[in-house]
C-alpha cells in the first residue's frame, strides 16, 4: 500500500500516496468502520499530480483496515478536476 507522500490527520487517519482530495473528503465525512485511511500505491500515470493530460490510466483507491489488511475502497475512472 506504500505510495510517495503520506499525509496524517489529527494523529486519527492517514493517506498515503495520490489520493484524490475529494475521495479524503469523503473519507473523513463518514469513516469506515475499522479504518484507518486511504492508500493509492505506487504513482498510477492518472492520479492527482501524475496526470499531464492525454490518456488517462484508471487506477484504484483502497481503504487501510486496522488490523494492517485493505480492501477496495473506490476505482478512479477519469481524471480529477483540478
Amino acid at each position: 500500500m506504500q505510495g510517495c507522500h503520506t499525509g496524517v490527520w489529527r494523529n486519527q487517519y492517514v493517506f498515503e500516496g495520490h489520493v484524490p482530495a475529494r475521495l479524503i473528503r469523503q473519507f473523513l465525512a463518514n469513516p469506515p468502520k475499522d479504518s484507518i485511511g486511504l492508500s493509492v500505491p505506487g504513482m498510477p500515470q492518472g492520479s492527482p499530480g501524475m496526470y499531464r493530460g492525454g490518456e488517462f490510466e484508471p487506477y484504484v483507491v483502497y481503504q487501510i483496515q486496522k488490523n494492517g489488511e485493505y480492501r477496495f475502497y473506490e476505482k478512479v475512472t477519469a481524471p480529477e478536476a483540478s
